[in-house]
């Protein structure tokens, strides 16, 4: 199992033969929770292998020193007899179901989150299954991320936790869901770190051509538009939302065509690198955070390079919708009416709308491929945030199928979801007196009208569904469970995952 893939450099993952307590490393990670009894820590010990005495002194050592075992708590304390490691960190999972695989994931992640710096932890969490094991690495992995490429030393940040053991190897099945965790958490890093950088240096046309590397590197084909050929095949909304802007837009199309596939899957992603609000102009506070309204397209390449690197058994179709909505004398005004891709004209009313419009190119064109089932994924609305909060993310359709399909897959991946409705009398509040509808309507059901907006533009007879990430794509609060303060890659696991179900 290698240490990088193309364009990444990982934490390692190793598996030992030997048991957690008995495998050699400078850590050793334990899941705890409150005991009842508001005095100390219960060692949750199911299947680690460790042995009774090292699990009761542990108990005890945490008692003495105060731990609580609320979720995300971290404590680290020398190792008692009978264990190899130097240290034990003990982490506290609060009342969640402790074999979970997520809470797995977070209780590992928040181990990770504090062993930056450190060289190898061994993980004694709960669980036999391979899938328990494989999960325990995955939040790992995923905690164990730094984002430092502009800081003037590579040493003003801890580095990331160097080796994560997942100790008691158990054969096969095993390995092939570790090696599945490791593909996972290396697209999560890959979409995070496609988010976080400065605006400036993420244009357009500098994510276009990341993107073009990141794809042949794993055998996808792709297919890059520019701003000529967008204007030569109409795609009147791209072009709209990026006049404005001295960087050009593009549209990004990725294919990954494997034989025998059993089942196609198209997905869109929006990839505003900034966003101003155009001459809509948002309140400088607000531009505060706008590099992260590219994370939909950053989600929607990183699963399908993922998928190209498991070798799913499913077509799989990406659309990147790729602007920087600018204010300028070229820029779009409001009640400028766009001719889009599929001939739809659309009055555009709010210029910091303009998630939707590259969004509706997209899908009119993606829905040409035919997939059996369209997903987009978007930063799309603070409406979704406001009723969702920041790690909630709006799932919204009237194909009851559709959102089965996608909740599933992101239970499964362990991605907070919520179905949210689509009434009818929302795209009545969308009517225009020029065009043939408008991009905003009044400020009641934001959310919902954006995706009755959408939905205009999905070609009759195809299965879709809309994912509003703007809440969970961007943590700007303290980091969480594998979660760290900015970019999270939200969306990513959940597409890789309902890309298998389609398989």
């Amino acid at each position: 199992m290698t240490d990088s893939l193309p364009g990444l450099t990982l934490t390692a993952l190793r598996t030992s033969e030997t048991t957690a307590a008995q495998t050699p490393a400078d850590v050793l990670v334990v899941a705890v929770r409150p005991d009842g009894s508001q005095a100390g820590v219960e060692v949750l010990a199911e299947g680690t292998g460790l042995a009774e005495s090292v699990v009761d002194t542990l108990a005890r050592d945490l008692r003495t020193i105060g731990a609580g075992g609320s979720a995300d708590e971290t404590t680290r304390m020398l190792a008692p007899d009978g264990v190899s490691a130097e240290t034990v960190l003990a982490v506290g999972i609060g009342r969640r179901d402790p074999e979970t695989p997520e809470t797995l994931r977070r209780a590992a992640g928040a181990a990770a989150r504090a062993l930056a710096g450190v060289g190898s932890a061994v993980l004694a969490l709960p669980g036999t299954t391979p899938v328990q094991s494989a999960a325990a690495a995955e939040g790992a992995l995923m905690g164990a991320y730094a984002f430092t490429g502009f800081r003037s030393s590579p040493d003003a940040g801890k580095a990331p936790l160097a080796a994560v053991v997942v100790a008691g190897r158990v054969g096969d099945a095993q390995d092939r869901q570790l090696a599945r965790a490791r593909v996972i958490a290396a697209a999560v890093h890959r979409a995070r770190d496609w988010v976080n950088p400065p605006p400036g240096d993420l244009t357009p046309a500098v994510f276009a051509d990341d993107i073009a590397a990141a794809a042949a590197a794993v055998g996808v084909a792709v297919e890059v538009l520019d701003e000529g050929a967008l204007a030569q095949a109409g795609y009147g909304g791209i072009l709209g939302v990026g006049r404005g802007s001295a960087n050009p837009p593009r549209l990004v199309r990725l294919a990954y065509r494997p034989e025998q596939a059993r089942g196609h899957l198209g997905i869109v992603g929006k990839g505003i690198t900034f966003d101003s609000g155009g001459l809509s102009l948002k309140p400088a506070e607000a531009m505060i955070g706008m590099k992260t309204d590219m994370s939909g397209a950053a989600a929607a390449v990183a699963a399908v390079l993922a998928a190209a690197e498991l070798a799913l058994p499913v077509a799989v179709t990406v659309y990147a919708a790729l602007a920087e909505n600018m204010p300028s004398g070229t820029a779009s005004r409001p009640q400028d009416v766009l001719r889009m891709y599929a001939g739809t004209t659309v009055e555009v009313l709010n210029t910091d709308a303009e998630g939707r419009l590259v969004m509706a190119d997209a899908l009119a064109r993606a829905g040409e491929d035919e997939p059996d089932l369209l997903v987009d994924i978007a930063t799309l609305t603070g409406a979704c945030t406001v009723a969702l909060g920041n790690r909630v993310a709006g799932l919204i359709t009237d194909d009851e199928s559709a959102a089965d399909r996608v909740r599933a897959a992101a239970d499964a991946a362990g991605e907070a979801v919520w179905p949210l409705p689509i009434p009818e009398e929302m795209r009545s509040k969308l009517d225009s007196m020029v065009a043939d509808i408008a991009n905003v309507g009044n400020r009641f059901g934001g959310a919902l009208q954006a995706a009755a907006f959408l939905r205009e533009f999905v070609p009759s007879g195809i299965a879709w569904a809309h994912l509003d990430i703007a809440g969970p794509a961007r943590n700007p609060d303290a980091p969480h469970g594998y979660t760290p303060k900015a970019g999270t890659g939200f969306g990513v696991r959940t597409l890789v995952t309902l890309a298998e179900q389609l398989a």
